[in-house]
């Protein structure tokens, strides 16, 4: 099926408890390219491509998030390929 892509909006307790350093290390696990960041509402967005067999298996983990993370909500919204090389945590 090859590359797909999503964009991704965590909602609840997800700053402050290492989200995004662990979402880096569960993407590249997953060989995933795109991005997190924190947004200023407090909540988490990420962007993600890969074999959507990866995909799903990222989004399941987004759900719950690190230990210490609390989800209440996770947007999921499948978008067009942007042809990433690498995960990265922006600021």
């Amino acid at each position: 099926m090859g590359q797909m892509a999503v964009n991704l909006l965590a909602h609840g307790r997800v700053q402050g408890v290492w989200f995004r350093a662990s979402a880096q290390t569960e993407a590249r696990r997953l060989a995933i390219t795109g991005w997190v960041r924190n947004c200023s509402d407090g909540t988490v967005e990420i962007h993600a491509e890969g074999d959507q067999n990866d995909l799903e298996r990222f989004i399941s983990w987004c759900r719950k998030g690190p230990p210490g993370a609390d989800v209440t909500q996770l947007e999921v919204e499948w978008v067009s390929v942007k042809g990433g090389k690498s995960f990265e945590v922006r600021h």
